[in-house]
């Protein structure tokens, strides 16, 4: 198995090579930290490719932030959502492509997981509410990076969830000795992400391990429960974990408010599939 880890992490060096244009990423962090940096310089660096300004568009745009078709420049968008989370677009747009094309169900999960992150961080008053949705966007990026970098473990891994009726999860530490948190964690580790976002990635099914974002990370653990709950999106497996009591206690639910977040989810998830059927036609012209 510690021979698996060494071959995951090697992988995972290599998949830099997977986001769009990393040197424009590199121009925009050395801006972030520039505190005489404008908004402008940094919107004009990301706008220097229009595919790439095209994605995060209609990423920002897309349901689950609640600005739908109304941000229409890159400019707009860093006011409105900040540095951290548009630089993580930007290095995900070419990962959420190919989940685009490749493996629609996990999409929209992570999409759903998104807007429900979104609702239950607003109904908490909570701060760096669209930084929280981001994180629940990419909290099963790790999945993508099996699917395409360990195909064969990939279809393994399907093949033992059938064969003893256990979760992705499980599945994934019986047979590679680590799992999607902890890859897709290695992986925005590697892109020098935020622990805002990084935390809730790698800790979203076990919210105790988180050490100083705990609050963010189970906002990210309810949503992807109550996404798997509403049957939207596919991320691997049926199986539908409870909420942690550690990450009920920390958001301090209860059952009526929960009853009104499902309810608000139910109706923005009509929005998501709208969203994906649009991407689905789009790719298909």
């Amino acid at each position: 198995m510690a021979d698996r880890k060494a071959e995951i992490r090697s992988i995972i060096k290599d998949t830099k090579s997977l986001p769009t244009l990393p040197g424009i990423i590199t121009k925009l962090s050395a801006l972030a930290e520039n505190n005489k940096a404008s908004v402008n310089e940094m919107a004009r660096v990301v706008s220097s490719d229009q595919v790439l300004s095209a994605k995060v568009l209609r990423l920002v745009n897309s349901p689950f932030y609640g600005f739908s078709g109304r941000v229409s420049t890159i400019s707009n968008a860093l006011i409105l959502l900040g540095v951290n989370v548009v630089k993580s677009l930007a290095m995900s747009s070419s990962i959420f492509e190919m989940m685009e094309k490749n493996f629609l169900g996990l999409w929209e999960h992570s999409l759903g997981c998104g807007v429900a992150a979104n609702i239950i961080a607003n109904r908490l008053g909570l701060p760096d509410i669209e930084e929280i949705s981001t994180a629940a966007l990419l909290h099963d990026i790790g999945k993508v990076i099996i699917k395409i970098k360990l195909s064969d473990d990939y279809s393994e891994l399907l093949s033992l969830i059938k064969e003893k009726d256990i979760c992705m999860l499980d599945a994934e530490r019986e047979l590679l000795g680590s799992d999607h948190a902890e890859i897709g964690e290695l992986l925005a580790r590697s892109w020098f992400l935020p622990e805002k976002l990084i935390e809730p990635i790698a800790f979203h099914h076990d919210v105790m391990r988180s050490s100083t974002q705990f609050a963010k990370t189970s906002v990210v653990h309810v949503a992807d429960v109550l996404v798997k709950c509403s049957g939207f999106g596919f991320s691997g497996d049926d199986y539908v974990p409870r909420i942690q009591p550690e990450a009920w206690k920390k958001l301090d639910l209860k059952e009526a408010l929960v009853e009104e977040i499902v309810a608000e989810l139910e109706d923005r998830l009509v929005d998501c599939r709208n969203f994906s059927l649009e991407i689905q036609s789009g790719s298909e012209a």
